[in-house]
């Protein structure tokens, strides 16, 4: 099945994903499964450094076991927030948006989305 048009929408539900301690692994924040038949629209990523020092952040779209990056290695202050997303990026199915922490259980992120559904 293909993602709805967006135009002739028949039901927006809004989410909230959190994922606590990312890590040195590619952690989904957001999956929209491959027959959902859905479009899912972020509106925001933000990833928060729960360490004493300085941590990197790299954000990816996985889309048909590809990754391409929207941020590499990206360094965020000890106890300060990344607003990752400065404008809203749609899921189709079968994609994934993941974060990884170049260091172990250095990250909390949380996501804010839409599943758009005809």
């Amino acid at each position: 099945m293909t993602a709805p048009n967006v135009v002739a929408v028949g039901t927006i539900t809004g989410k909230t994903a959190a994922v606590a301690a990312v890590g040195n692994n590619a952690t989904d924040v957001v999956q929209n499964g491959g027959t959902s038949g859905h479009v899912y629209k972020v509106n925001m990523l933000l990833c928060s450094n729960i360490l004493s020092a300085a941590a990197t952040v790299t954000v990816d779209l996985y889309r048909s076991s590809t990754a391409y990056t929207l941020c590499k290695d990206i360094s965020i202050p000890a106890g300060a927030t990344l607003d990752v997303l400065n404008k809203a990026i749609y899921l189709e199915e079968g994609d994934d948006l993941r974060v990884t922490c170049g260091t172990a259980s250095g990250l909390d992120v949380v996501a804010s989305y839409e599943i758009i559904s005809e």
